[in-house]
């Protein structure tokens, strides 16, 4: 079943991991009763897999993505504008459906450190959700990113949620949201999208708080996005001295207080879970960072899957 239907009827629970850099983190993630084994037996409506920053390890993405399906899941590519042809994004996506995966995540993409432009030959993801519906009609399901603060390089909210429409006119099949932990923003960004005639299943993007260090670079190295007074002070509460980005910190205590924010953000990311299910959004989207068990803690924790 396409998953923009699929949401139309339930609320959907699903997974997103990204393709291993290394031999080790291949068998990890996908050697037997590795991580995919184990996410499988929650049994997501769809896993999706990254794409990699300028493409730097597309090569190792079709490998996860024929594991998701065959865990009898439903694989999503996210797909990018970055260095990309026409001529090879006709020829990667027929590859993915000669191999039976018609459901992507178009994107224009992260642009690579230094880059000014795409280097491909679309520029934006309007014209990437476009030029799929051109070349393959209805064969794909197509996911579009949705920014509820607006996407950092956009001029205006305003005109991020007309290009989120355009998107759906082009062809666009269900939103993904990109990460946001300010409710009072989501709310009135789904209000304003609806508003401008998007109608699309929203499918809300939540990374799990495990790690101070990741959490701010989540938020503030590609996203912008707003950390909300009661996130700010479980980071603080556990802080690192002299900062959770030294490799070597002196802090007495490092163990400990990595055990206690990794406890205190579970138990944050449960309320935004909770927060987010009554907001009448069509799917959860969980970031699994290619792990299990702090992620399976979460699942069992917010009640969103039976475990």
């Amino acid at each position: 079943m396409k998953m923009s239907e699929l949401m139309k009827q339930r609320m959907a629970f699903s997974f997103e991991l990204f393709p291993p850099k290394t031999e080790a983190g291949e068998k990890k993630l996908l050697g037997e009763g590795g991580v995919l084994d184990k996410l499988s037996t929650m049994k997501p409506d769809y896993i999706s897999c990254t794409y990699g920053a300028g493409g730097t390890n597309v090569g190792k993405q079709l490998p996860v993505l024929e594991a998701i399906k065959a865990h009898n899941s439903t694989p999503v590519a996210h797909f990018t504008c970055i260095g990309n042809t026409r001529e090879s994004i006709r020829e990667q996506l027929q590859n993915y459906l000669d191999r039976g995966i018609d459901h992507i995540l178009a994107l224009r993409g992260d642009l690579p450190f230094g880059w000014t432009g795409t280097g491909g030959d679309l520029c934006y993801a309007t014209e990437l959700v476009k030029f799929v519906r051109d070349e393959f009609g209805d064969k794909f399901t197509i996911a579009v990113a949705g920014s509820p603060e607006g996407h950092i390089a956009c001029r205006s909210l305003e005109a991020d949620i007309s290009f989120l429409k355009q998107k759906q006119d082009e062809g666009a099949d269900y939103i993904m949201t990109q990460l946001c932990w300010d409710m009072d923003q989501f709310l009135r960004w789904l209000d304003a999208i609806r508003k401008a005639g998007v109608t699309m299943p929203v499918d809300v993007g939540i990374m799990p708080v495990l790690d101070a260090a990741a959490t701010i670079n989540m938020a503030l190295s590609r996203n912008g996005c707003v950390m909300p007074r009661e996130l700010c002070e479980i980071i603080s509460k556990y802080w690192i001295f002299p900062n959770p980005f030294v490799s070597d910190p002196y802090d007495a205590d490092v163990a400990g207080k990595k055990a206690a924010f990794k406890e205190a953000g579970l138990e944050y990311t449960v309320r935004l879970i909770d927060e987010y299910r009554v907001c009448g959004i069509n799917g959860i989207h969980l970031y699994a960072l290619n792990k299990y068990e702090d992620v399976a803690k979460l699942v069992e924790m917010s009640g969103i899957k039976d475990m």
